[in-house]
């Protein structure tokens, strides 16, 4: 095991040219004097930018957002939260006791009443109703059975009849089909037999007959022409249309060779060795030379700008070191001298006692807001305590007194009859101890 840490593999340095030598030093040199001011102007756009969101905007939003808020969103939470709210609670109980309280009273003490009388009436008029209707129904019944004991007498009678008359046509019908349609159908049956056998003869010989004409007039013949002259001509034809392809094939074939090479080299001459050695003899050099003046350009924009930010660090730091001992040590000189003490001074003579009266203000303001939420309470109280009664007269006066409830009888202490009581916190006898 090898404990010592192998050394770093150094890279290998490019190798480079003497262009690249000649052309970095000037390049460089021309990109820092166009980066540097841009590097200067960029980084001062960005501190004032910076500047300008954290003491300007950034506290003008928050004071928008404020502004919002007290003008959009906290006269409706007002609203809402002491105005809305309160007199939905108002009217809930008002609604309450004007609407819910009677409509309870009224159906306890009339609706049901009279519902449970209705209900009384109307099972005893059904009970009578019932046993009315069993009565006529039982008579109904017994008639209804006598009806039908007669019309089922009846017609047993008339279908014994029809079923005695009905047996005699059937007899006399099955007599004339068996000694005379059978008869007539059997020889029905021999006669077409006999005729659809003549006829089935007479096709198949019909067609027997055309099938032999048909053959040796018209197949036979074709047969013989296509095996014996077409076939032949045919094959002749074919052999005479290859021979002919195969000839202009090769007619077409060798002018199409010698116009390919001969159009081949004439564009080679013409076109492709010119643009060759214009692209190995101009455009390759020109090219390398472009691209080592882009890639020393990209890093020579690149040191730059590294450079320019160190330029442009020390020219800030200087600019805030001036703008501090110019303005900031006279404006704190004067904040901690002058205005602080001219601060306290206004606070301890101004500010304290306005304060002062602000909260007594306040608490004389919330001393009569509560009396008047105390007398609205009562108010209302009082005018609930007078509904109240107003509908007990009314109940009164319909429907009379309410009937006192009947005190419950008391019971009788369990033990034995004439037995003394067990001992209580007021005896000093027990019943162990008693004579």
């Amino acid at each position: 095991m090898d404990l010592e840490k192998p050394p770093a593999e150094r890279p290998v340095p490019r190798a480079e040219g003497c262009l690249t030598v000649a052309v970095r030093l000037p390049v460089r040199i021309v990109v820092l004097v166009l980066v540097v001011p841009v590097r200067v102007v960029w980084d001062a756009l960005a501190v004032g930018g910076r500047l300008l969101r954290d003491s300007v905007l950034r506290p003008a939003g928050r004071a928008l957002s404020w502004v919002a808020w007290a003008v959009f969103v906290w006269p409706w939470v007002v609203l809402w939260r002491y105005v809305v709210v309160p007199a939905g609670r108002m009217l809930g109980r008002l609604g309450y006791v004007l609407l819910v309280v009677p409509a309870v009273r009224l159906y306890d003490r009339v609706l049901t009443p009279l519902g449970q009388v209705m209900g009384r009436a109307a099972r005893g008029t059904g009970a009578v109703l019932a046993r009315a209707l069993r009565g006529s129904g039982a008579g109904l019944a017994w008639l209804l059975r006598g009806v039908g004991a007669g019309l089922g007498w009846v017609l047993r009678g008339v279908g014994a009849g029809l079923g005695w008359v009905l047996r005699g046509v059937g007899a006399g019908l099955g007599l004339v089909y068996a000694w005379l349609l059978v008869p007539v159908g059997r020889v029905l049956v021999v006669l077409l037999e006999a005729a659809g056998t003549a006829l089935v003869a007479a096709g198949l010989g019909a067609y027997r007959g055309v099938a032999w004409l048909t053959r040796y007039l018209i197949v036979v013949p074709a047969v013989w022409c296509y095996v014996w002259v077409l076939t032949p001509v045919g094959r002749a034809a074919a052999w005479t249309v290859r021979r002919l392809g195969r000839l202009v094939w090769m007619i077409f074939g060798a002018i199409g060779t010698c116009l390919y090479w001969t159009l081949y080299w004439t564009a080679r001459i013409l076109l492709v060795l010119p643009a060759l050695a214009v692209w190995r003899g101009v455009l390759v050099p020109v090219g390398r030379v472009l691209a080592v003046v882009g890639r020393e350009t990209a890093e020579a924009f690149g040191h730059a700008w590294r450079v320019a930010g160190h330029v442009s660090l020390a020219v800030g730091r200087f600019l805030a070191r001036l703008l501090r001992l110019t303005f900031v040590e006279p404006v704190r000189w004067a904040w901690r001298t002058l205005l602080i003490p001219f601060g306290q001074a206004v606070r301890d003579t101004v500010l304290r006692p306005a304060a002062e009266a602000a909260r007594g203000v306040g608490r004389i303001t919330r001393r009569t807001l509560a009396a008047a939420r105390e007398s609205a309470r009562q108010t209302l109280a009082a005018a609930r305590e007078s509904a109240r009664q107003a509908g007990a007269d009314v109940r009164r006066t319909l429907f009379g007194a309410p009937r006192e409830p009947a005190p419950l009888p008391r019971p009788e202490p369990r033990g034995e009859p004439g037995a003394a009581a067990a001992r209580t916190l007021g005896s000093r006898t027990t019943a162990l101890t008693k004579d």
